[in-house]
């Protein structure tokens, strides 16, 4: 049996290293169909729009997608292609592992962190309101009247939304996904300290799911804290569950403890549907170059390989992956610059320790 997968190259550095983590997951001998998808610039210059709708026709037939990293304006334009499919498939959890690998460039050992962001919510919901506008005028004033506070006018505004369902929902996908892989700990971070009916309520439902499992540990770090224990021991964190904002700072923070953004794989998921994808972003001034790491790539397909319940196939894809980086030799410069390769040898290499000669 093929697996049907929606392919999603990306922009920029995407097809690069969507093409040689497509090799590496063939050289596994898992049977994959792929069904090629475009969004982001690439999109855009096609059709005129960055997610067509045939893109959402293929995810949700399919069920699963494996997507490289793509290009959104910074400050102007369209909202980020990325929250806009996790909005339209309803993929609320996201899904980010660091993982210290022999041979990474990191200052730590044992590192094995799973973050679970809440992806639905909180300051990245979209509800903002522009400088100047009569509709921050309506909020500033609504504001004045409710709280007696008073907004400067030249105010742009944003709104962090976090609610019970949303925050009991993560927090229980936490606690399943613990269960499951037998880890043993979930640490949920908040900053409920000052924003008490925010913050505060995604606290008191952590606390409310934690007591339905009693098999795994539970306990809460305030944000601020939480990046320093994070640096000075991350051992002690298992699995970290997070609101939308702090999780995604989190996850880019424990990339570095691990290696950097080239080691660090993620997914999207809802209850049927996923999209398996790096952490870091489309880095437009490499494409072409075949420079740039393809193992944050490589080590999401090996995500969607457990996630398909191909264990065999992950699980020899990751040894060969942390071969290459224990090896030194066929790695890109961010891990070894002396000897850098390029991103089609990293794939080279991946597929020789498989064992595969011809692919």
């Amino acid at each position: 049996m093929a697996y049907k997968i929606t392919l999603i190259p990306g922009d920029g550095i995407g097809p690069e290293i969507t093409e040689a983590t497509r090799r590496v997951l063939d050289a596994t001998g898992v049977n994959f169909q792929w069904d090629l998808a475009y969004v982001g610039s690439s999109a855009q210059d096609r059709w005129g729009t960055p997610i067509p709708d045939s893109v959402f026709d293929s995810i949700r037939g399919n069920k699963v997608a494996l997507k490289g990293p793509v290009t959104t304006p910074v400050g102007s334009g369209f909202r980020s292609v990325n929250v806009a499919l996790r909005k339209g498939l309803g993929l609320y959890a996201c899904l980010r592992p660091c993982k210290t690998y022999s041979g990474a460039p990191s200052l730590y050992k044992n590192v094995n962190i799973i973050i679970i962001r809440e992806n639905t919510e909180d300051l990245y919901s979209g509800i903002e309101f522009e400088r100047g506008t009569p509709e921050a005028a309506k909020l500033m004033e609504l504001v004045s009247q409710t709280t007696g506070e008073t907004i400067r006018q030249d105010s742009g505004i944003s709104i962090k939304v976090i609610s019970e369902m949303c925050s009991r929902r993560i927090v229980k996908f936490a606690f399943e996904y613990a269960r499951a892989h037998q880890r043993k700990k979930v640490t949920a971070v908040h900053k409920a300290n000052i924003m008490k009916f925010s913050d505060g309520l995604f606290l008191s439902v952590a606390r409310e799911v934690a007591e339905e499992y009693p098999d795994i540990g539970f306990e809460d770090r305030i944000a601020d804290n939480m990046n320093m224990q994070l640096v000075r021991k991350p051992q002690q964190f298992d699995i970290v569950v997070a609101p939308n904002l702090y999780g995604d700072l989190l996850s880019d923070l424990c990339a570095g403890l691990i290696g950097g953004l080239g080691l660090a794989p993620g997914a999207n998921l809802s209850d049927d549907i996923a999209i398996f994808e790096p952490v870091h972003g489309s880095a437009p001034k490499y494409a072409g170059l075949n420079k740039v790491n393809p193992m944050a790539m490589m080590l999401s397909g090996v995500m969607m390989l457990r996630y398909l319940g191909e264990e065999k196939g992950a699980d020899r894809l990751e040894t060969a992956i942390a071969e290459v980086i224990a090896g030194g030799r066929n790695v890109t410069y961010d891990l070894e610059p002396e000897v850098a390769v390029g991103t089609s040898q990293v794939a080279d290499a991946v597929i020789e320790k498989l064992g595969v000669t011809n692919t």
